[in-house]
């Protein structure tokens, strides 16, 4: 019993990280018109941003991003954050990102990494990975994956970095 309660330990460990001292890659990132953003200077040093990596074929992600969705005025109006969403869809089904972003309704600012370029520089292996950026530019929390109610714990971390 011991072994199972370490082990379940050491996977909740493994699936919710705290970074520390980790900041944003300066890279180059399409945003869904196709303009050229580099990352590290659109992250803005006066809010908060959530960086959220998904897909269109990942229903996690899909569930993820409407919970953030319902959430997200109320946060915004509360601590301007701002959530931003890449997606790293190969270049053969990124057409599908822009029209999907659209049809849910989000309001997120939208990104595309069909080469995963910036999903390597942040050591992004699977979708969803979300990650919490303060005011100064520094990731200070990161999640890997999805389980209902990980928003809750997103916004404690939101709320600690005000």
């Amino acid at each position: 019993m011991k072994k199972i309660i370490l082990l379940t330990l050491l996977v909740i460990m493994s699936i919710t990280i705290k970074a520390q001292d980790k900041t944003l890659p300066n890279i180059t990132i399409k945003d869904l018109k196709g303009k050229s953003v580099n990352l590290k200077n659109y992250i803005s040093n006066t809010k908060p941003t959530v960086i959220s990596f998904w897909a269109t074929w990942c229903k996690p992600c899909m569930k993820e991003l409407s919970n953030l969705h319902e959430v997200y005025d109320e946060w915004k109006e509360e601590t301007g954050v701002e959530i931003i969403i890449i997606s790293i869809d190969d270049s053969r089904s990124q057409s599908k990102v822009k029209p999907y972003i659209n049809s849910m309704g989000w309001e997120f600012k939208g990104f595309l990494d069909p080469n995963r370029e910036v999903a390597r520089s942040l050591h992004v292996i699977s979708v969803p990975h979300t990650f919490l950026v303060d005011k100064a530019g520094n990731i200070v929390y990161e999640n890997k994956g999805y389980i209902e109610g990980d928003e809750e714990t997103l916004y404690r971390h939101l709320i600690s970095t005000k």
